[in-house]
């Protein structure tokens, strides 16, 4: 016995309306045309039915693939599930699916990630991997008509929409939390140059000290991924110095961060009694290690849920274009940081 597939046309009918009523009830991007009330027992009735839309004929009506390329630099850190999720359930509230890629911050990776993405058609592109390097890349690409949202990480002045937080003010708060605290020996642990995030963290950190008359000990990067490797290698290079470690230490995130608290440990030098540290991002489980991480909280979900609701207001031509959004980041103080005992 052959079980018959649930059709639009059985809908209408069992939800006692019109058949392009029912279609505009649930398509995402015409359900606004149907009354709420409507739409929401279209969608009842569907459900109950076992009904499942057509995509690929969706798509061919359309001309979409109702598909959008999300591209992150690393999966490995924590920080982009929140924003993952954030930007995938805007995507599927109307009617898209993410095609997810990793860049693991390599220029001519990115590249071709996102020249694959546009062999399979997708209907535009969330970029949360973007240097500075990538701006002629994507002004050319950009050109091709592919709507594309860079996300957390962006390039000002170009022309994207940009969906991100205020790094500045969140490097900042780090700086005045540790000087409130009493200290006057600072460094910070640079991420990558060519990330515009890293750089804005670096520049508000040095500027909220300098407006203490406090000059910031730096360790730069390699360009490499802001790695917990890596924050512990520059807090390896900083305790080489010959002279006394500071007592404070802004990471620019997370990872790098517990890296440079564990570089720390392997010397004997406790935290925050000997070197306070402060991370960046608040990512998952920060609060559970030893000791509990002071950080700069990102609102990720909801740069998430921005990033996704733009892409798709690019997507549709919406009458209200998504505009560049700076959330603002918020400071959680744990036990990593503490007032500097006397030397």
């Amino acid at each position: 016995m052959t079980l018959k597939s649930v059709t639009l046309k059985d809908v209408a009918r069992a939800a006692g309306i019109h058949y392009s009523t029912a279609s505009r009830a649930l398509d995402p991007a015409k359900r606004k045309l149907v009354n709420a009330a409507t739409a929401a027992h279209v969608r009842k009735v569907a459900a109950q039915l076992g009904y499942n839309q057509d995509m690929v004929a969706r798509s061919l009506r359309r001309g979409q693939t109702n598909t959008v390329g999300i591209v992150v630099p690393d999966f490995e850190n924590p920080t982009w599930a929140a924003i993952l999720h954030g930007v995938t359930s805007a995507l599927e509230r109307s009617g898209y699916v993410g095609l997810l890629g990793e860049t693991e911050d390599d220029h001519d990776r990115y590249q071709r990630l996102l020249e694959k993405l546009v062999g399979w058609r997708v209907d535009a592109v969330v970029s949360m991997a973007t240097r500075l390097s990538d701006g002629p890349y994507l002004r050319e690409f950009a050109s091709r008509g592919v709507p594309i949202v860079l996300a957390i990480r962006t390039l000002p002045g170009e022309g994207f929409v940009n969906i991100t937080e205020d790094s500045v003010l969140g490097a900042a708060m780090a700086a005045e939390h540790l000087i409130g605290l009493g200290h006057r020996s600072l460094a910070q642990l640079r991420g990558p140059s060519q990330v515009q995030t890293f750089e804005d963290r670096g520049r508000g950190f040095v500027r909220a000290a300098a407006n203490h008359g406090i000059d910031v000990l730096e360790t730069v990067g390699t360009g490499a991924t802001p790695t917990y490797e890596e924050g512990r290698r520059l807090m390896g290079l900083l305790l080489d110095r010959d002279a006394a470690p500071p007592t404070a230490v802004f990471a620019h995130n997370d990872l790098m961060a517990i890296g440079a608290m564990d570089a720390l440990a392997a010397r004997e030098i406790r935290c925050p009694a000997d070197v306070s540290v402060v991370g960046y991002n608040d990512s998952p489980l920060v609060e559970h290690v030893r000791p509990a991480l002071t950080t700069i909280r990102l609102p990720a979900a909801e740069l998430g849920q921005l990033a996704g609701t733009s892409v798709v207001k690019l997507v549709e031509r919406a009458e209200d274009p998504p505009e560049s959004t700076f959330l603002p980041p918020t400071l959680v103080v744990r036990a990593s940081t503490a007032s500097p005992r006397p030397r």
